[in-house]
């Protein structure tokens, strides 16, 4: 059930670096790239982000038809609202005031920003409904129509990426968003088509769950993922403004989409595990297995990052591959030697998350995100206050400490759950 997830994972944050690549090698590569990782993406993730946690949502209710039938009227409804924000933001002076007043971006970014930002717009809406669909493919087993879903997603991209990188006379920020755009929208696409057969022949036949999906419930449950992810993509645009504030703003934010992909592939192993504990979890037999699993996955993962840091791997990706301008080069390296436990720590946050939102009791992972955001707050203030160090190894260390910090929260949250697991496991094997 893990491997199609991760492999969708893998893809999806594909896709970062894959922009960065093209955008580098476009005119104009440093302004354009610290447009889409200073403007464009950070304020499209924060506005998504109320819709993220629709996938743990769908593939923790939809049991039944009647929970699936509720919960798709409830995912459009959000996605068409936080698409009128997004409308909102990219087309009115509120663009204005978000990237000059809150971000303070650099002055030669504003506008490619706003341009990005306007093609984007169909961003938020697709991966609403695209998410709540692919939790049901979750739900019912077909975690592979998920990777095939990510790979349609990652096609269009390298198309639309191809086209404007051979023709070569489209603004960097143009081409980044356009693929983003066309690439969020045959997800959707597919997703739709995708779960045809499996309503008609696993959803609307399913029985009716003993415990019948109610709209109080589902609030309570949901509305703590939803801050979740709000506050966890609070960071990005935060740290934006953060690095706009402390020294060589420019090179900060032109690096920082190119590291942060990176460190976003390397995490995506983990970070897929949360809904594979979400789904198998109710049988409390799988408890031993599933951690079993995790505790090979993160031995991988270790190796992994050994193998990156101790080699001239990161250099390849970083020159080669990426096409970092030369000037930008030993920043980068820098960065990536401060996230060498991020994959690590990902796992961790995705095993007693996963526990967490299994017992549907999810207020630990908000307590857990809020901490979060307090030490990467803290850190940009210190960053800022005192000037003496560029803003994304500031950004990269914090991220490591919190991410640590945030982990050990989880842990103490989920260990009630773990606690009548292992008791229920402990009494049945004596009976």
């Amino acid at each position: 059930m893990w491997w199609p997830l991760a492999l969708s994972w893998v893809l999806m944050n594909v896709e970062g670096p894959a922009h960065s690549a093209i955008v580098a090698r476009l005119p104009r590569a440093e302004i354009n790239l610290a447009a889409w990782g200073g403007i464009v993406f950070p304020v499209s993730l924060i506005i998504e982000s109320p819709v993220i946690m629709l996938l743990s949502a769908s593939t923790a209710y939809c049991k039944d038809w009647d929970a699936y039938r509720r919960l798709r009227r409830i995912a459009i409804t959000l996605g068409s609202i936080f698409t009128g924000l997004h409308i909102a933001v990219a087309f009115t002076p509120l663009y204005d005031f978000v990237a000059q007043q809150i971000i303070r971006a650099p002055a030669e970014i504003i506008e490619p920003g706003r341009i990005g930002l306007m093609i984007m717009t169909p961003w938020t809406w697709a991966i609403a409904y695209r998410r709540f669909q692919q939790g049901a493919m979750i739900r019912f087993g077909k975690t592979s129509a998920v990777g095939i879903g990510t790979a349609v997603r990652l096609t269009a991209n390298a198309l639309v990426l191809t086209a404007g990188y051979l023709y070569g006379r489209v603004a960097g920020i143009v081409v980044a968003a356009s693929a983003v755009a066309v690439g969020v929208v045959a997800e959707a696409v597919y997703a739709g088509l995708r779960i045809r057969p499996i309503v008609r022949n696993q959803i609307r036949t399913a029985p009716r769950d003993r415990t019948p999906f109610t709209t109080r419930e589902f609030v309570a449950f949901y509305i703590p993922l939803a801050l979740t992810s709000l506050i966890t993509f609070f960071v990005s645009p935060v740290g934006s403004a953060a690095m706009s504030r402390m020294p060589d703003p420019l090179s900060s934010l032109a690096v920082w989409p190119v590291v942060s992909g990176f460190i976003a592939v390397l995490r995506s192993p983990g970070l897929a595990y949360t809904e594979v504990i979400v789904a198998l979890l109710d049988n409390v037999r799988t408890y031993a297995n599933l951690r079993r699993f995790a505790t090979r996955l993160g031995i991988g993962l270790v190796m992994l990052v050994a193998l990156v840091a101790v080699t001239p791997l990161a250099e390849v990706w970083l020159d080669d591959v990426m096409a970092l301008p030369e000037n930008l080069l030993p920043l980068g390296r820098k960065a990536l030697w401060l996230a060498t436990l991020l994959p690590v720590l990902a796992l961790l946050q995705s095993w007693y998350q996963g526990i967490i939102v299994n017992s549907k009791r999810t207020r630990g992972v908000t307590e857990s995100v809020v901490l979060y955001m307090v030490i990467m707050v803290l850190a940009f203030t210190v960053g800022v206050a005192t000037q003496r160090v560029a803003g994304l190894i500031v950004a990269v260390a914090a991220m490591s400490v919190a991410a640590l910090v945030q982990v050990a929260w989880l842990r103490h949250r989920s260990s009630p759950a773990i606690r009548a697991l292992t008791s229920f496991r402990k009494e049945s094997a004596g009976a």
